[in-house]
């Protein structure tokens, strides 16, 4: 089952002239989700100043399926769709709270990455092992990208 990593509120300031959370705010959403999924899979943030390593966005795949209007309050779970050599696909589905429908998908490629030599780096044992529990299993990829 995909893990829940974050839950919020669409405020009037969120929102495009239409009157429904504008997209910048799904971005800010789902790139939160992230750190969190990473996080459960072993990942420390304190790893930014001390190894000097963290991550790269390489690619979004958004699909945006309903709009969620001032007050709405959304969840976001999250599960790992793939573990390559240096990096993670992963998958966000964004949830309107009030009756679970899925609004909006990310399917993202993040890399690891070496933040003084601007390369990417091969993911350390620790995220590989600790993404066991998150990967993305068949049941939980319906709705597909």
């Amino acid at each position: 089952m995909p893990l829940l990593t974050y839950q919020g509120v669409v405020y009037p300031a969120q929102c495009d002239a239409m009157g429904h959370m504008n997209v910048q705010y799904y971005i800010a959403a789902f790139d939160q989700a992230f750190w969190h999924l990473i996080a459960a899979a072993g990942y420390s943030a304190t790893w930014i100043a001390d190894r000097q390593e963290g991550w790269a966005d390489r690619r979004y795949e958004i699909d945006f399926r309903r709009e969620l209007p001032v007050g709405s309050l959304f969840e976001i779970r999250s599960a790992v769709v793939k573990v390559g050599r240096t990096s993670l696909t992963t998958r966000h589905r964004l949830l309107d709270k009030a009756d679970g429908h899925l609004c909006a998908e990310l399917l993202a490629v993040s890399v690891y990455f070496d933040l003084a030599r601007r390369e990417s780096r091969v993911l350390p044992e620790t995220i590989v092992s600790g993404v066991r529990g998150l990967l993305e299993t068949d049941m939980d990829s319906t709705d597909a990208l």
